[in-house]
């Protein structure tokens, strides 16, 4: 249980670096900041939603965040959104 835990892990830091293919709906990357990195953390270890609120984005997406926060693995997700400061992909097959 534990070694199929710790590779799940890894797998799940492999594919937060792969890019993201989304049919042009992933929204444009802002900049990497202290402020964006340390919102990200915030996703990762607290809750998904609030790394997103740190960065000023819309309800909508702070919304999305933080419902799919009830999956694990979407933390990860909301932390490279988060320290990436992505705009836009909300709502409409977006995230």
């Amino acid at each position: 249980m534990k070694k199929l835990l710790t590779l799940l892990f890894l797998l799940s830091f492999l594919a937060m670096t792969s890019p993201v293919y989304a049919g042009g709906t992933h929204g444009t990357n802002g900049t990497v900041s202290a402020k964006s990195i340390g919102a990200g953390l915030l996703s990762l270890i607290i809750w998904p939603g609030i790394g997103q609120a740190i960065n000023d984005q819309s309800f909508e997406k702070n919304a999305t965040h933080a419902v799919l926060g009830i999956t694990g693995i979407f933390r990860i997700w909301s932390c490279y959104d988060a320290v990436v400061d992505r705009e836009g992909g909300v709502w409409h097959n977006r995230i």
